[in-house]
């Protein structure tokens, strides 16, 4: 019995010697891929919108608003309370939807308006205002 006991402590041995680790991924491989594909495309069509909507739209206006995504030809932008989504759709009906449309490098058919609330950081690391 005893050799038997050893037989197979030898063969287990084995066995997990022969077994294939786990395959070790570096975390940057699909974090570059990530970046690369998803995140610098959105980047870029949102930094071309960002420079135009900033130039557009007043400040006090744009202070309460996030650029939120940019697909198939439809801006998601979130606005913060009703009476800012107001002012804006306001805005875009009166003209600003046609001067941001001759003024981007791509083709915006739709401004899309979402009500949320959000606390985004300027360039001086403060929060924009208060939540």
């Amino acid at each position: 019995m005893l050799t038997g006991d050893m037989d197979d402590a030898k063969l287990h041995t084995i066995w997990q010697q022969r077994r294939a680790g786990d395959a070790v991924v570096p975390l940057s491989q699909p974090l570059s891929l990530l970046m690369k594909r998803t995140l610098a495309k959105r980047a870029r069509q949102l930094g071309a919108l960002a420079t135009v909507w900033d130039d557009l739209v007043p400040e006090d206006l744009r202070d309460h608003t996030a650029l939120e995504g940019f697909t198939g030809g439809t801006l998601t932008v979130t606005v913060d309370s009703a009476s800012h989504r107001f002012q804006l759709q306001t805005l875009l009906a009166s003209g600003l939807l046609k001067e941001l449309q001759a003024r981007l490098p791509m083709a915006l058919n739709k401004i899309k308006l979402v009500p949320g609330q959000f606390c985004s950081i300027d360039l001086n690391g403060s929060p924009r205002y208060e939540l």
